[in-house]
């Protein structure tokens, strides 16, 4: 994902073809925010890779497994996801990205990657909303 305007908006759209695609148009809304917090954490926190300029390289993933659509993001950071229950970042302009990923998804976290880096993920149910 190029970390413009125009890269996050192509991958909001192809998040919602994909869920067209997979007959989860239900989904959308939802699974396009968490992913849109989860890139923006990346772009913000994650440096780029040791030895080059510029925006850190940014992978995102759909999945789709019994019940569940996986969202991942995978940035060069190493540091862990910091999660500020609600309480303290209601007020804070920055910081309340993964309390509405919490909100959102049934259960996320993250991984390390190897060499260097982590993948966050997020995992929506895929059953119709009540």
């Amino acid at each position: 994902m190029t970390c413009t305007r125009e890269g996050f908006a192509r991958a909001r759209a192809f998040t919602r073809d994909t869920l067209r695609a997979w007959s989860l148009e239900h989904r959308g809304d939802d699974a396009v925010l968490v992913l849109t917090e989860l890139a923006t954490n990346a772009v913000a926190h994650a440096g780029p890779p040791a030895g080059s300029a510029g925006t850190p390289e940014v992978r995102l993933g759909l999945a789709l497994d019994p019940g569940y659509l996986t969202l991942t993001v995978s940035d060069p950071g190493e540091d862990a996801p910091v999660f500020l229950p609600s309480d303290e970042s209601a007020l804070r302009e920055h910081g309340r990205g993964l309390g509405i990923v919490d909100a959102l998804s049934e259960v996320w976290g993250w991984t390390p990657r190897t060499p260097a880096g982590k993948t966050v993920w997020a995992k929506l149910p895929t059953r119709p909303l009540t």
